[in-house]
């Protein structure tokens, strides 16, 4: 039996392009709106919100966490916007797929000049001191949104966040639209995938329904502090 899931194994990662051989990451399936609701990672808590889950459809949790150049973003200060969460953490393949190839600021690119905000968040529990390297990421990959840091993953587990990317949007009005995955296209081999924060997005803006509300998202786990 051992035998046979080494097999399996290494059939699958053969069948992986080479950006996704990670032994720690993990796809996460379909993407089809998933029913229920996904489990927390533990107890969380920010600026009073020490019970506040995210749930879609319900008010988002307020945070506030500074980025790597030392500046403080809150949440609840971006009342009136779209807001998109990525999280994020640089060393995962699947990252480097969509950030690396630049394929998040192409989304929020056609989105310059509207309302809407993108802040990508590390809630790996080394990103404080991996706060150079991670500068030198955004440098070199021209990110051009903040990547903030929550070493301590609070913020992370309050939003029950499990992979990277893991992708939240927020309505104009503070609720949670939808949360799962970047796109439907875990193994970048589609020529055409369908980009879940870019329709979300334009039917806030637009002031229509949301498409789908929620996804399985794909990518690595989010290395938390244990």
């Amino acid at each position: 039996m051992k035998m046979r899931n080494l097999i399996v194994t290494a059939v699958l990662m053969c069948a992986m392009p080479a950006w996704a051989h990670c032994g720690k990451c993990g796809v996460g399936g379909t993407h089809e709106p998933e029913k229920g609701h996904s489990h927390d990672h533990g107890d969380a808590h920010d600026h009073g919100h020490a019970h506040a889950k995210a749930e879609v459809g319900k008010p988002a949790p307020d945070f506030a966490l500074k980025d790597t150049e030392g500046k403080e973003h809150k949440l609840s200060d971006l009342k009136g916007k779209v807001v998109v969460l990525e999280w994020t953490n640089h060393t995962c393949p699947f990252v480097k797929r969509v950030q690396g190839e630049k394929l998040a600021q192409g989304v929020f690119a056609t989105f310059k000049d509207k309302p809407v905000v993108w802040l990508a968040i590390d809630s790996s529990n080394f990103c404080a001191d991996k706060a150079d390297d991670i500068r030198a990421w955004i440098k070199k990959h021209e990110v051009t949104y903040p990547i903030l840091l929550d070493a301590p993953g609070k913020v992370g587990q309050m939003y029950g966040a499990k992979s990277t990317p893991h992708m939240f949007v927020i309505d104009q009005k503070g609720n949670l639209a939808y949360s799962g995955a970047f796109d439907d296209n875990p193994h970048g081999d589609k020529e055409t995938p369908r980009n879940y924060i870019a329709e979300t997005v334009s039917a806030l803006l637009n002031g229509s329904a949301v498409p789908v509300a929620k996804t399985k998202p794909y990518g690595c786990g989010v290395k938390y502090k244990k």
